[in-house]
């Protein structure tokens, strides 16, 4: 076999793989801008503020859950990484506070067995508030994560792409030195 074929085709073959994965590089790159601008938009329409430094509101959290919220107190919610901290250690700690840390479906059937309880009927609609803000924020953090893995993914495909560029460039190099019989 003609070893100049063989670089040619390598070299080529090893062009389009740098195409694909640059074009790539360029689509996981729109993908982390489109995401994290979205989260962030819907996030700052909502103007949710994490509580101010040494607050009542902070020092009344279980210890555990105290410097996750003292991170970014008194800051405007901006990413997916504050949504999930306001998700998992503020409301998520208020929920548990109601009803005796019973869920919305234990309470909710509690409330349809004894419709005229009003005290059950409040605390429904107080843990379907909360549980339904708490997973939405959760929903804008699962947006947000996948925003930042496309991002690493952008980063190795921009890498594999000049990778397989600067092969394709030494193989045609090396296929117009060396001899048709080598």
């Amino acid at each position: 076999m003609n070893r100049k074929f063989v670089d040619k085709v390598a070299s080529s073959t090893g062009l389009l793989l740098a195409v694909v994965l640059l074009m790539a590089g360029g689509l996981l790159t729109w993908g982390y801008s489109f995401t994290n601008d979205q989260v962030k938009t819907q996030l700052l329409e909502q103007n949710v503020t994490f509580p101010a430094a040494g607050s009542g509101a902070i020092t009344s959290l279980p210890a555990k859950d105290q410097p996750f919220i003292a991170k970014y107190a008194g800051q405007q919610m901006l990413n997916g990484r504050q949504a999930e901290v306001y998700a998992d250690h503020f409301i998520a700690v208020h929920l548990s506070e109601i009803a005796g840390g019973k869920t919305y479906s234990e309470v909710s059937a509690a409330a349809q067995a004894d419709p005229t309880n009003a005290a059950l009927a409040n605390q429904v609609q107080l843990l379907f508030r909360g549980s339904t803000l708490r997973g939405l924020l959760l929903y804008g953090y699962a947006f947000w994560q996948i925003g930042q893995i496309a991002m690493y993914a952008a980063l190795v495909a921009y890498l594999g792409g000049i990778l397989f560029l600067l092969l394709a460039f030494l193989g045609f190099m090396h296929a117009r030195r060396v001899g048709e019989n080598a």
